[in-house]
């Protein structure tokens, strides 16, 4: 817990002081006149003025947001020999590059701590496949398990390599949420001739980029042997007799490959409500045994699935995805315009009714990835830092009211027709925007408990 709340605080407050910092700088190099610079809101923890600076630096009470507070006629009266240095009078496009730093600065941070993770280098696990569920797109297409996928066709001859399964979970998501097919380059088996599998995802239904996706492409985690890890006391593992280390070789008339496959087996152990006791197979120290198990019905995100209290399958075989110096930075500036790209997209899908509102997340599920990454180690918490600046980029983006897009919107109204905004017009966008936001934010915390505590 303590984590989490460290690892909240830092990514918070780390984030929203590059964005605010993003203004600060444009508007001084623009010869505005910065009166504060403040990350949080509410009653100052923290203040000071450097010697011969105009501006004071504020630490708040409450970490959700910030801001920079300019010279500006339109907030207080200014003396005549400082009018010059008001953000008011300055340019059209000045004050669009003051606006438009703040989401540029969180977009360049991205970038470099991408790159810090390429040079850093980080174990993922192989990019090789587990048993996909009947039905799925990758068992309609051939697919058995066992097979490394070594790349991703492109056509025209071009392949990008797949390092690692969270590469392929990128290209996947990626494919499923562009509603276009996927070709993937195949080894079927070690030594064995590669070969190309197109998988179908325009056909997926893609509303939701969550583990629901993958489940029904059928590639939702590598292969890993199917073996029981450490068992909860009290659990159904526990009074169905199975011990840490059993190797399961069937469930009912289903034989087990993979510790996917028996994950699946499980969850899908329940029917009407009710939990199926099926008799497993498993090896143990050498010798066979069969065993009832009756799992635990527990509520999963489309219906009850089944639980068994106990770690499923073996930890997945890694590997080291490192790069070089300009490799590893073309590939933090590739990875911050693909996320933001994507990102836009499912905004969009969203806004027209083809992606489910459920994919929004607020401060909850953020705390709660900032403590996970954290645990992991320092390069995960780096790739999370940058995932959710990218996101804090792009959300400052759009064209709401109350956001940097917004006033970047009224900007561009300025430029085309020689005239600002009435202020009519200003205070029935800003009460909308704020209106807008306060639902997107609703929701979003609304997910947050749905899916932390549901």
């Amino acid at each position: 817990m303590l984590l989490t709340l460290v690892a909240f605080i830092v990514a918070l407050g780390l984030l929203i002081a590059v964005h605010e910092y993003g203004h600060y700088r444009v508007a001084v190099a623009c010869g505005v006149k910065v009166l504060r610079f403040s990350v949080g809101f509410g009653k100052p923890l923290l203040r000071w003025q450097p010697q011969g600076s105009p501006t004071e630096f504020v630490i708040g009470a409450f970490p959700l947001g910030g801001y920079v507070r300019m010279l500006d006629e339109r907030e207080a009266p200014v003396a005549e020999e400082e009018r010059h240095l008001a953000f008011n009078r300055q340019s059209v496009g000045k004050r669009a590059a003051i606006v438009a730093a703040g989401p540029a600065a969180n977009l360049l941070l991205a970038v470099l701590l991408y790159a810090l993770v390429n040079w850093s280098g980080v174990q993922e696990p192989r990019a090789v496949l587990a048993s996909p569920a009947a039905g799925t797109v990758a068992e309609q297409a051939g697919l058995r398990g066992g097979e490394l996928v070594l790349g991703q066709a492109l056509g025209k001859g071009e392949t990008e390599p797949v390092r690692s399964f969270e590469d392929l979970r990128w290209a996947l998501a990626r494919g499923a949420l562009d509603g276009e097919d996927v070709r993937l380059l195949l080894q079927p088996r070690p030594g064995a001739a590669e070969r190309e599998v197109v998988l179908p995802l325009s056909q997926v239904d893609a509303r939701r980029a969550d583990a629901q996706l993958f489940r029904a492409i059928g590639i939702a985690a590598p292969w890993t042997r199917p073996v029981l890890g450490e068992v909860m006391a009290g659990s159904a593992a526990e009074r169905a007799g199975l011990r840490a280390g059993d190797l399961v070789l069937r469930v009912g008339a289903t034989d087990i490959t993979d510790g996917p496959q028996l994950r699946e087996a499980i969850r899908r152990s329940v029917q009407d409500g009710a939990a199926l006791t099926q008799p497993w197979r498993i090896e143990r120290d050498g010798r066979l045994l069969e065993l009832a198990v009756t799992p635990e019905v527990v509520a999963g995100e489309s219906g009850p699935v089944g639980r068994i209290g106990a770690y499923v399958g073996e930890p997945p075989e890694m590997v080291l995805v490192r790069h070089g110096p300009v490799e590893g930075l073309v590939k933090g500036v590739e990875r911050t315009w693909q996320v933001s790209a994507l990102t836009l997209r499912m905004m969009g899908r969203m806004v027209i009714g083809q992606a489910s509102i459920k994919n929004l997340s607020g401060p909850l599920t953020i705390a709660d990835y900032a403590g996970r990454s954290a645990s992991l180690g320092l390069v995960q918490y780096l790739g999370f830092l940058a995932l959710i600046s990218v996101s804090l980029g792009v959300l400052n983006l759009l064209p709401l009211p109350v956001l940097d897009g917004g006033h970047l919107m009224y900007y561009l109204w300025e430029g085309l027709t020689g005239r600002g905004v009435s202020e009519a017009w200003m205070e029935r966008l800003q009460r909308g925007g704020v209106a807008l936001l306060f639902a997107m934010m609703s929701i979003a915390l609304f997910n947050d408990f749905t899916r932390l505590f549901g």
